[in-house]
């Protein structure tokens, strides 16, 4: 796994969140047009920002419905509606591993089709705990709960 982090910031608010995800996403979405898609694992404690950044990330995108956690459902798949985007990637898809025991149990949510294709954006929050199935040039966002108002993310 690509997990040095070569960006760091530090973010009090959800403005600044949304801030650092947009910078975020107009470097993944310049990056050059792979064969599959673009995951992109998700790595820090509970409550270290993972979910809201992943909340940040799919504004940026023009998702129209709510973002929460997919903890119990493993996985959620949206459209990206904004044209700074949609022609790059058509789906987020955003996936909790946390529950999962066994990396093959990603294989139940078709995720090899899912990784296969190249305008999918895939966001894997706990990706330590399916790391078999996962690219190893997979990035990872990397967050820390520094206090009750600040959080660390590196990329």
């Amino acid at each position: 796994m690509n997990t040095a982090p070569h960006l760091s910031a530090r973010s009090t608010s959800l403005e600044q969140t949304s801030e650092i995800a947009r910078q975020w996403l107009e470097a993944i979405a310049a990056s050059p047009v792979s064969a599959s898609a673009i995951i992109i694992g998700l790595d820090g404690n509970l409550g270290s920002g993972k979910t809201t950044f992943t909340q940040a990330v799919a504004r940026e995108l023009g998702v129209a419905e709510q973002v929460t956690s997919p903890t119990y459902v493993i996985q959620k798949s949206y459209a990206i509606l904004n044209p700074r985007f949609s022609a790059r990637f058509s789906r987020l898809i955003h996936i909790d591993a946390y529950r999962l025991e066994e990396a093959s149990e990603l294989e139940v949510i078709g995720f090899r089709k899912l990784a296969a294709d190249p305008r999918n954006l895939i966001l894997i929050e706990w990706p330590e705990r399916v790391a078999a199935l996962l690219p190893a040039d997979m990035r990872t966002v990397h967050f820390a709960f520094v206090d009750e108002t600040t959080r660390s993310i590196e990329y």
